[in-house]
């Protein structure tokens, strides 16, 4: 068994179930727990597994155990659980075929991820390690200033909302922010220059914008219409592969932080 076959039970996977979106997530909030400002440490190590305490109990990553796992487990019990790569490697290598498959860039795997081995070996909470989405600028640099990324940085990273949605029963946000959901493009940005948006409150309570199509923003993604982020949001809405090409290295980045001794090849 090879990535290359794994590659092509995730592709399968993702023309049956539309799922891809929810993998990015998956992948993001794993990787995305490092910090190395007042918070430090966290590694995607797939520590969410484990729902008895730790991050697979955050109210951040609410349906990720469940819903996500829950898809990719006949691939988990293929090559897993046979030894070929590691949960974390799985759920990195997921999220990047997710891209690709709707449309987006082809991004580089490595590999050699090491699993945690109980709830014990998640961070100590999300707090001030992964972003809410009723705060603004400053929120967003305090939160990823710590992992080592920059302004331009964010706003890249951001541009993965071009796919998928919110669940209120999840997040307390509601909707999809572009009118195709599992197209991975430059949406994201052309949307947020160009429609106007009005406040409204989820049923959960949540505060959001919202367009007349039925698409939404949060806070936290209009606040990149403001300096010093609004620059790199006309870029990449005039420029899809100068936004392609800075989110491929932001990624990587934030999939491999926290990891050493990753190789090319499983």
């Amino acid at each position: 068994m090879s990535v290359s076959d794994i590659i092509a039970d995730l592709k399968a996977l993702y023309a049956e179930k539309n799922c891809g979106p929810i993998m990015i997530r998956l992948s993001w909030h794993d990787a995305g727990v490092y910090s190395n400002g007042a918070k430090t440490g966290g590694c995607p190590n797939a520590a969410m597994r484990f729902t008895d305490g730790g991050e697979g109990c955050f109210g951040a990553n609410a349906g990720l155990p469940t819903v996500a796992l829950g898809l990719l487990q006949p691939i988990t019990d293929k090559y897993v659980t046979s030894g070929v790569i590691s949960h974390a490697d799985l759920w990195t290598l997921a999220a990047n075929v997710a891209i690709e498959h709707m449309g987006g860039p082809s991004i580089p795997t490595r590999f050699g991820r090491v699993d945690a081995t109980s709830s014990a070996e998640s961070v100590e909470s999300q707090s001030m390690r992964l972003p809410d989405g009723d705060k603004g600028v400053d929120h967003l640099r305090e939160i990823f200033h710590p992992k080592g990324f920059t302004d331009r940085d964010i706003v890249a990273l951001s541009g993965a909302h071009t796919v998928g949605k919110c669940h209120a029963d999840r997040s307390g946000f509601e909707g999809a922010w572009t009118e195709d959901h599992l197209k991975f493009d430059n949406s994201y940005f052309t949307d947020m220059l160009n429609k106007q948006y009005t406040d409204m409150t989820t049923a959960a309570g949540c505060p959001q914008k919202k367009h007349e199509s039925g698409t939404i923003m949060l806070i936290s993604d209009l606040a990149l219409l403001e300096p010093p982020f609004r620059e790199w949001v006309e870029l990449y809405a005039k420029d899809q592969d100068a936004f392609f090409k800075d989110f491929v290295a932001a990624w990587v980045k934030l999939q491999e932080n926290g990891c050493t001794d990753l190789r090319e090849n499983l």
